[in-house]
């Protein structure tokens, strides 16, 4: 493995069959790589630590950066926003910061950032790409291998914030596990980024809707949304409806069990002018679906345009028989489909192809006018906020 390089900028790591890459292109591909691992991992700390075994001449302070997703100049805006805009730190800092730990403190390459300093950039950098996560990153993690060029007094500070970390885990952590309620813990998930799919949409409407991932901290488990989260994504439902093409007007905003809902309570009330709402409570017998005497058809004007709202498309068609019942009751219905998460059928979220949903097959059956669909998620699924059904 060769020597660390220096170079003006995004500064690169020299390492063997890459000296031909340019510093700028070095840093562009490691930021792809930390910002790739933190939506895998759904961790900050986890994603800088497998970019560093990958790429083992990395100093932590700026493998972290990388795994926030952020630039030198956009590492700045976040450190300053952190420090209540009191601060008008520059790129050129964080750069002098990182050129530093390149060097592992050695004299005459930048400078290293102060105890304070690090407090503010861990607070900053635990804010993931999207400056939504409140993950707790500990400041002597982002010098881990240049700790001993700091200078004493902030060596001593460092080793006196980890002793009460370390003094503190484990009541914070009895503390985090009182504040949940119905398994939901009180921070925000991480929302992935967005992206652009193609759905079943009306003659002459805009088939593109901007979607977000949800990726999942913990494989093999259900995500709990928490209530932001929930509101992110209604609103984003709303954006893609005004987005349509044409202005879409409801008479009826069905919901489908309590979480269906809620969402279309919300879209009725705030997209729809306080539109009537429905709701269709569904029970499931063995492996039958029925609707249950609690649900309400409210009356309406002759064929009239229903926006159904669900939670989440998986591989059970719900949407099929809530379609077939729709159309009995209201001849000549339009019938719109908005869902809160859309299951993927391979590890990427950011789907390429409606296709690649489970559901599209269920969803293309069921001859919607368009198809909305706020967020994508991977199995098991996600859980709604108080576990409403």
């Amino acid at each position: 493995m060769s020597k660390p390089y220096v170079s003006g900028g995004e500064v690169g790591i020299g390492m063997t069959g890459r000296q031909s890459q340019s510093p700028q292109a070095r840093g562009r591909e490691l930021a792809k790589q930390g910002k790739a691992l933190f939506f895998s991992c759904g961790s900050v700390k986890a994603a800088a630590h497998e970019l560093m075994k990958r790429n083992q001449d990395l100093p932590s302070i700026q493998a972290f950066r990388y795994a926030a997703g952020l630039s030198q100049d956009q590492a700045a805006t976040r450190y300053n926003e952190v420090a209540g805009n009191q601060t008008t730190l520059g790129g050129t800092t964080i750069n002098a910061w990182e050129s530093w730990a390149r060097a592992r403190g050695s004299t005459g390459a930048g400078s290293p950032p102060s105890f304070a300093s690090l407090l503010i950039l861990a607070t900053a950098y635990g804010r993931g790409p999207h400056g939504a996560a409140d993950e707790v990153i500990f400041p002597g993690d982002l010098v881990q291998e240049a700790y001993e060029k700091l200078a004493p007094e902030d060596q001593l500070a460092l080793k006196t914030t980890a002793d009460r970390f370390s003094a503190t885990a484990t009541s914070d952590s009895l503390q985090v596990r009182s504040a949940v309620v119905g398994g939901s813990p009180d921070v925000d998930n991480i929302i992935g980024p967005d992206f652009n799919l193609v759905v079943p949409t009306i003659d002459n409407g805009n088939p593109a809707i901007c979607s977000f991932s949800l990726p999942n901290p913990n494989p093999g488990h259900l995500l709990d949304l928490t209530w932001n989260t929930f509101g992110f994504g209604v609103q984003r439902l709303m954006r893609q409806i005004k987005s349509l093409g044409r202005r879409l007007d409801a008479d009826i905003c069905f919901g489908i069990n309590e979480a269906g809902l809620v969402m279309a309570t919300f879209l009725a009330s705030a997209q729809f002018n306080r539109c009537a709402i429905g709701y269709l409570r569904c029970n499931r017998v063995r492996n039958e679906i029925t609707f249950a005497a609690e649900s309400h058809y409210p009356a309406s004007v002759d064929a009239p345009v229903i926006v159904i709202c669900d939670f989440e498309v998986k591989h059970a068609d719900v949407v099929g028989l809530v379609a077939r019942e729709l159309r009995e009751r209201y001849p000549g219905a339009e019938l719109y489909f908005a869902v809160f998460g859309a299951m993927t059928k391979g590890d990427s979220l950011e789907v390429e192809s409606f296709d690649d949903l489970t559901g599209a097959t269920i969803m293309q059956a069921a001859k919607f006018e368009a198809v909305f669909i706020a967020a994508t998620m991977s199995p098991p699924g996600i859980e709604p906020p108080l576990e409403l059904r």
